[in-house]
């Protein structure tokens, strides 16, 4: 397929009415992330969150090798339609080449922070952050999420790393690659279903306040032009029990190994099947936590 000239482009972007800040929100979360019944209900609590706190709702993503930032509902509706079967998942490596020829893709946080730094979108909500890989000293595998905070100036808001990786590695490779890591109303860097881990490190800052922390990410963002990650632990009353998640893990593991699941597909079979396996409950979770960082997030747009 010959690209069209529109491939090359910089990313569509929608106006936010009356002057106000976007939110980039991914769409690997509701391709990928959620159940396909709860995507569309997903996207729509999302958007009214943001816009509920004073900010503009940006979802991200690509419809027919048209990367958008701002997509409106039909667009969204054709990545949902299509699902995850159909809709890969994009990440700053095969992001052009889906843009070549001409794909749908669903926008992990590597590629929406590209995408949204590119169409002057600065603040990011998403779920948890890729990460080092357990068995790292086997098999190097690391997710294109961490090298994104060094090229693209864009604070994240995350619940730290997804539980089901390294978490205190890729809190080490995060200070490695001089990433600053911040936390809003907490010292200890969070581990998406738990609000901290035993021996995973600290934030390099804490701030108690939005109007203080909205400060700090203009001024950060400006100084040296990379990204920041902004941890926001999951709600306390909706923190999963430490026991409860180790046994749900270790069956959702096994369940993802004999499903033959391999490489960028791992992470999405591990987490579908923590879902079914706990009953919903980590799918409770990961919703009450993608919740709770997108209304900080926008609390923080609207502040910039």
């Amino acid at each position: 397929m010959t690209p069209t000239a529109t491939h090359a482009q910089p990313p569509t972007a929608a106006a936010a009415p009356h002057g106000r800040r976007r939110v980039a929100l991914e769409t690997t979360l509701l391709v990928h992330g959620v159940p396909p019944e709860a995507s569309r209900g997903l996207a729509k609590k999302l958007g009214d969150i943001c816009r509920g706190e004073g900010a503009e709702p940006a979802v991200v993503g690509v419809v027919s090798g048209r990367a958008i930032v701002g997509m409106n509902g039909a667009e969204l509706d054709v990545l949902l339609s299509a699902g995850a079967k159909q809709v890969p998942k994009l990440n700053s490596g095969n992001l052009g080449a889906v843009l070549f020829r001409g794909g749908h893709g669903a926008t992990t946080v590597s590629a929406t922070m590209e995408l949204a730094a590119r169409a002057g979108v600065s603040v990011f909500a998403t779920g948890g952050l890729g990460g080092v890989h357990n068995g790292y000293d086997r098999r190097l595998d690391i997710s294109a999420d961490l090298g994104a905070f060094t090229r693209w100036p864009v604070a994240v808001v995350t619940s730290g790393v997804k539980s089901i990786l390294d978490v205190a590695a890729t809190r080490e490779l995060l200070e490695t690659l001089g990433v600053c890591v911040v936390g809003y109303q907490t010292d200890e860097f969070p581990a998406f279903y738990r609000r901290s881990l035993a021996g995973v490190g600290r934030v390099d800052a804490r701030f108690d306040d939005v109007e203080t922390l909205a400060k700090f990410v203009r001024f950060e963002l400006a100084r040296t032009n990379r990204g920041i990650v902004v941890c926001n632990p999951i709600p306390a009353e909706h923190e999963l029990d430490a026991g409860d998640w180790a046994r749900w893990l270790g069956e959702a593991e096994a369940k993802a190994r004999a499903g033959g699941a391999a490489g960028r597909g791992v992470t999405p079979a591990v987490l579908a099947a923590l879902h079914e396996v706990s009953g919903g409950a980590t799918l409770r979770a990961n919703v009450a936590l993608v919740e709770s960082n997108t209304s900080l997030a926008a609390r923080i747009a609207a502040r910039m």
